[in-house]
């Protein structure tokens, strides 16, 4: 994949190959038998400086109706014809996107993309427009403003342009009255967009006037523009793919953010294919990594031209997350003549990816031109967005763009319609990233977001997020509840789980006053089944922290909660105890106690437990309870000769204590399980000696 800086037919890989300069790339193009490779001049490119450490190459991007010049125009700019298929050069009009660069002098380069102007190819206009710092609207002067002159603007407005200039291509064909009159019909047409106290330039691709004015204009232009700060995350949209011989399959695009080295896994979203990175080249060279904001071929390991389709966006593994359900933040257009109905059905436009959608509005049944509202969009299939994506609605009937905005949640949240979640999910289109990212956390709900999940949903740089999860942790807005695989969680939710856990343990205590808590596994599988297990230990362990709670191994018990007993209960716990009492060394069966309450065991049952955890009552075998005081005088006899003893056998036992057998092996056996003595052979000896 070298790349020659020579002009001009050429043989080259064992084929023809057409070499033209392309916005800085190096971009192989299929048509039809004819492989075509595009490469640089080697002239630099105009950079934009965004830090001391960081730079951004500019790209403008062409716009307006079809026959008014713009691939015209960029050839007389730049000698540059971006008509490179037999198609375009039969017809005579631009179908697919062309690339052209711009020198404006002292080794500055302006990377130019020219878009189709034909209604038919507007999905190749929103594909080409996207991503475009600035535009030049090219307007015939001798037609003025057209249908596509509109939609174009339109569009550009929609992806989020700020800034550009216009073109009145055609100058030399009309009077200088008409040309003054079309100024002044476009000036007053753009004022209200954002292209409004734009220049407008008068040009002649045909005799050349105004050409030098409008580089002028560009270059002045582009000294007052300051860039957006990309993101880290790599992300490269493949806008076209093809087999090559010797090399295999290649995609070429403009990387959006972050950078890609050569032998890194990678992985075809939303699909998720995966492929390795086999070579690389950037503006035309061939490069070890390349770089967010250039054109760039990538040639890619194991797959087929047929694995990959126009729109695949290529990242690394695990950092993008495919949904067919996206929020999004939407803005009907002014000159739409009807409303956007709830459930209607629309072209998607993102990125270079045209996908059958239908978008639910969660707060109103129709959005009427000119309004903005939070909504969800659902696909037919999945596709992989990162926040503050730019978007494009296309309708059916007529096919034009009517609506747009920005993706605000690439990963959709259940939001149920008029709700008051819909309120919440208009957070999410805050210009603070803190705030955005806080109500990301919140609206995910108890399973949070892992540390990449929160990269595409906030479009924030590693170590920006880094430090606003630090700054809401602080501001108990964030919780790390999974540092293994860094997942966050909403402190607002967590602060109402915590409520609602100190509420359940209250409504425990006053159902089972009896009992000293929850066992935690109870807890868990209650309560907390709903929660993410690493969530609800959270949870718990901060109470436990805070001093709310209190743990007695496994039991979990509010911190001022204590065993209480009704009176009937208290009255069922004297009888219980006396006559255990009076048994002595022969205590009760079970059975004949019940008798005496008039109650089954079951009934019964919370007292004896009550009365076991609080050392009354000891349960030596099934139904077998001895009072505690018995049980502790029948164990200082034990102990009393094994003094002068160091074996002690069943009848040595019996004479100490006088038990008859009923009772003797059950208790014999239970200070074999307390560890007292240990049994070995047919004899017991005392387990430790002091």
């Amino acid at each position: 994949m070298s790349a020659t800086k020579t002009a001009g037919p050429s043989k080259g890989m064992g084929m023809t190959t057409s070499l033209v300069p392309v916005h800085g790339e190096c971009c192989f193009l299929v048509t039809g038998a004819d492989l075509h490779y595009y490469a640089p001049l080697g002239t630099r490119i105009k950079w934009i400086r965004k830090d001391k450490d960081t730079y951004m190459p500019v790209i403008m991007g062409t716009a307006g109706h079809i026959d008014h010049g713009k691939t015209t125009l960029v050839k007389a700019l730049t000698g540059i014809d971006c008509d490179r298929l037999s198609e375009e050069k039969k017809r005579g009009i631009t179908i697919e996107l062309g690339f052209a660069h711009l020198d404006l002098g002292e080794g500055d380069r302006v990377g130019i993309v020219d878009v189709p102007g034909h209604e038919k190819f507007v999905k190749n206009m929103v594909a080409g427009a996207t991503g475009v710092d600035f535009v030049t609207l090219v307007i015939a002067a001798d037609e003025g403003i057209m249908p596509q002159t509109r939609e174009h603007l339109e569009i550009c407005q929609l992806l989020g342009v700020k800034t550009g200039l216009v073109a009145l291509t055609k100058a030399d064909m009309v009077d200088d009255e008409w040309l003054d009159m079309v100024k002044e019909e476009v000036a007053d047409y753009l004022e209200p967009t954002f292209l409004g106290g734009a220049p407008i330039i008068p040009v002649s691709a045909h005799t050349g006037a105004g050409i030098d004015e409008l580089k002028g204009a560009i270059r002045t232009l582009l000294s007052e523009y300051k860039p957006k700060r990309r993101s880290d995350l790599f992300r490269l949209p493949a806008d076209r793919v093809f087999s090559m011989k010797g090399h295999g399959t290649v995609i070429t695009g403009t990387m959006i953010s972050g950078s890609i080295s050569i032998g890194e896994d990678v992985l075809l979203y939303p699909r998720e294919v995966e492929s390795k990175v086999r070579g690389l080249q950037s503006h035309g060279e061939t490069v070890e990594t390349a770089e967010a904001g250039k054109r760039t071929a990538v040639n890619l390991h194991g797959l087929e031209v047929d694995d990959i389709r126009r729109g695949d966006v290529l990242a690394r593994p695990g950092t993008l997350f495919p949904s067919d359900v996206w929020d999004i933040e939407l803005t009907v257009l002014e000159s739409s003549h009807i409303p956007l109905k709830h459930r209607r059905e629309i072209h998607f436009h993102h990125g270079a990816r045209e996908v059958l959608a239908r978008i639910f509005l969660l707060d109103r049944e129709e959005l009427l031109p000119g309004e903005t509202a939070v909504c969800q969009v659902r696909f037919i299939e999945p596709l992989a967005g990162v926040y503050d994506d730019r978007i494009v609605l296309r309708s059916f009937s007529p096919l034009r763009a009517f609506a747009g905005g920005r993706v605000i949640g690439p990963v959709g949240h259940k939001i149920k319609r008029f709700s008051d979640q819909v309120d919440m999910l208009g957070q999410l289109a805050a210009e603070d990233p803190a705030e955005v990212a806080a109500a990301q956390l919140e609206l995910a709900g108890p399973t949070g977001r892992t540390f990449n999940e929160l990269l595409t949903m906030t479009n924030m740089e590693s170590k920006a997020l880094e430090k606003t999860l630090g700054v809401l942790g602080g501001q108990q807005k964030a919780i790390l509840f999974d540092k293994e695989t860094r997942r966050y969680g909403g402190g607002e939710l967590a602060r109402r789980l915590s409520d609602e856990l100190l509420a359940f343990l209250g409504d425990f205590h006053k159902k089972h006053s009896m009992k000293p808590g929850v066992q935690r596994g109870e807890l868990a599988s209650s309560w907390g089944k709903a929660l993410p297990q690493k969530f609800f230990h959270f949870i718990v362990e901060r109470l436990l922290k805070q001093g709310d709670i209190v743990a007695e191994q496994e039991v979990l018990r509010l911190k001022d909660h204590k065993v209480s007993m009704a009176s009937d209960q208290a009255k069922v716990r004297e009888i219980i105890l006396g006559a255990y009492k009076e048994g002595g060394f022969t205590p009760p069966n079970l059975k004949d106690v019940l008798e005496q309450l008039n109650m089954d065991f079951k009934e019964a049952a919370p007292v004896f437990r009550v009365l076991q955890e609080q050392g009354e009552l000891i349960r030596v075998k099934d139904d077998m309870y001895y009072h505690a005081a018995a049980l502790n005088d029948i164990k200082a006899r034990m102990l009393a000769f094994f003094a002068d003893s160091q074996e002690m056998s069943a009848p040595d036992f019996k004479g100490v204590t006088g038990l008859s057998r009923k009772y003797l092996i059950p208790v014999l056996e239970y200070f074999d399980k307390e560890k007292v003595t240990v049994r070995v052979g047919d004899v017991r000896h005392l387990r430790k000696r002091s």
